[in-house]
């Protein structure tokens, strides 16, 4: 018999004693909440039938069920709690299975000081309750809650639980095809353990990774652990620490779906493969090895290829600077840097161009390492180093190819720029990103590289940085009052504990922007090879906007916090 068995069996043998219902149902009556002429009958139906009585007489609308709770909440002295106002994301509901759920009747709502907070409807079964101590590993604290709330959100919360297992149990994973052939090799002669429950867990973590708007997730092996974790919102998130020993399993699994030479595990190797799930059109992921001290370390990058997320609108940036970047890849020739760190955005707001100018009478074309979003009617080429194909390489083909737009993935080298710049000034407009911190960085950046300061200067028309940000969750933010420039100011604030909507009180991100045009003024300066500072005094005199003023501007809005923004722009 299994443990959980156990405990079922045992507890309905305590509470099914009659003298315990006649007890209960005259407590009952004496506190008014039942009739007395209702009381034997309902100790003979709950007796016969084998049920909970605290259950059955609010079911039937013989006790009101709130009335119910107040009167528990005196008499045993334990605190009434609300389960509408419970975070049920952050609940720790796999604490309990199912079966001890259903059984004991209660729900697991919060960890606090290493202790399990259970929701309970029914104070005389606390004594038994005490038996999941020994299932949770975790003393028990018990608080009371409305019987008719308990049932339904039982109910509400295991059915939603058996609907993502059923959609997860529809899954299929798709290989996508490769340049070579799969490799002809045995995995489960290899692997001759049952592997079902290795192929249904990751299926069930990548969908997991996809509900939660994850970028990345990683998988990580050490001495005696193993980790994985995912990128949301920027963070990484620890999610799960299997045993260590599966790691070579978890791996080899996620080798196989990317068609990646498992019996390889002393070099990086890259791949990819797409995830298809119940309507939806398929999401990518590219799969990147490196062998560390322990074992192999996998990490995903999750692509959303769907390009309901390339609207200007969703960015983030003012109406402005809206302007200001529609105005430029409006213009027949040019070029158009976005720069930041990595993780900052620069390929979204590219492709968000790119989506806006896509029309038949263009030809558009990129080179990208690698291709993140498949955009239809642009001809994108993935670069391949073992080939010999690089940027330079495909940009010097694409000015064969009477091309309207180029789009570079990443100016690295001189030789890179110098084309980019030759083509722009060869009347195409041009689109690309640096790795610098700052608008007017770029063009020292640029003049470091060895592009001559002529060159920048005549063919560079606008400049992007950008940063991104969590946003403040709209269902459960607060607002405090903070002095500011000598005065005071209200803005937006996290709330902790978060909602069931957010994590922590910020649910998804934005972009922070400071856009540079190229004017007529900062042409001659640029020529001159002038000081940043001086550079950086002439664009905010035209009205740019730095990281930071942009960031305060959506703080006062209550968009972000204030501290989120000092964690990402640091001035």
């Amino acid at each position: 018999m299994r443990l959980d068995d156990l405990f079922c069996k045992e507890y309905h043998v305590v509470m099914k004693t009659k003298n315990t219902l006649n007890h209960l149902a005259n407590l009952l009556a004496e506190y008014q909440l039942l009739a007395h002429d209702k009381v034997q009958d309902v100790v003979d139906v709950v007796f016969a039938e084998g049920l909970s009585l605290i259950r059955y007489v609010v079911k039937e609308g013989l006790v009101d069920s709130i009335a119910l709770a107040k009167v528990f909440s005196q008499l045993f002295q334990l605190p009434l709690w609300d389960l509408d106002t419970i975070d049920w994301q952050a609940a720790p509901l796999s604490r309990l299975n199912e079966v001890l759920i259903k059984t004991y009747h209660v729900l697991p709502l919060m960890e606090k000081d290493e202790r399990l907070i259970l929701g309970i409807s029914d104070p005389f079964g606390i004594t038994n309750y005490d038996a999941l101590t020994f299932y949770t590993h975790f003393p028990l604290d018990y608080v009371l809650v409305e019987e008719h709330k308990l049932t339904y959100y039982i109910n509400h919360l295991l059915s939603r639980t058996q609907a993502k297992i059923a959609q997860r149990n529809a899954v299929t994973l798709e290989e996508l095809p490769t340049e070579t052939q799969p490799l002809d090799y045995d995995y489960a002669a290899d692997n001759p353990e049952d592997d079902a429950p290795i192929v249904r867990y990751i299926q069930h973590l990548l969908l997991d990774a996809i509900d939660q708007n994850a970028s990345d997730i990683h998988f990580e092996p050490y001495e005696n652990a193993y980790r994985i974790r995912w990128r949301q919102d920027g963070l990484l998130k620890e999610i799960a620490t299997p045993p260590a020993h599966l790691g070579i399993r978890l791996a080899a699994r996620l080798k196989i779906l990317s068609q990646l030479d498992i019996a390889e595990r002393r070099l990086p190797q890259d791949g990819r493969f797409k995830l298809k799930a119940v309507k939806n059109e398929g999401v990518d992921f590219r799969v990147s090895t490196c062998p560390t001290l322990f074992g192999e370390k996998v990490v995903l990058r999750i692509l959303n290829s769907t390009t309901d997320l390339l609207r200007i609108d969703d960015l983030g940036m003012t109406q402005e600077q809206q302007q200001q970047l529609i105005h430029a890849i409006h213009q027949p020739q040019g070029l158009i840097l976005v720069t930041g760190p990595t993780g900052s955005g620069k390929t979204r707001t590219l492709y968000t161009a790119l989506n806006i100018i896509n029309t038949t009478d263009r030809n558009i074309s990129t080179v990208e390492d690698p291709v993140e979003i498949n955009l239809p009617g642009i001809n994108q080429v993935n670069i391949n180093p073992k080939a010999g194909l690089y940027f330079d390489s495909v940009l010097r083909a694409f000015l064969r190819q009477d091309p309207d737009i180029i789009m570079v993935g990443e100016i690295r080298d001189k030789e890179t720029a110098d084309i980019a710049i030759q083509a722009a000034h060869t009347g195409h407009l041009v689109l690309s990103t640096l790795h610098t911190n700052s608008a007017v960085e770029t063009l020292t950046r640029l003049i470091n590289m060895g592009v001559a300061p002529f060159n920048i200067a005549t063919s560079l028309s606008l400049i992007i940085a950008q940063r991104l940000v969590r946003k403040l969750c709209e269902y459960c933010k607060t607002w405090e009052t903070i002095p500011f420039l000598e005065q005071e100011v209200t803005v937006g604030k996290a709330n902790a504990s978060g909602c069931d909507r957010c994590e922590q009180g910020y649910k998804g991100r934005m972009g922070l922007y400071e856009i540079l045009p190229i004017s007529h003024n900062m042409s001659p300066l640029i020529m001159q090879q002038a000081h940043p500072s001086a550079l950086l005094a002439l664009a905010q005199q035209e009205g740019m906007l730095s990281l930071r003023e942009d960031g305060l501007k959506k703080v006062m809005a209550g968009l972000t916090s204030l501290q989120e923004l000092n964690r990402v722009v640091n001035e």
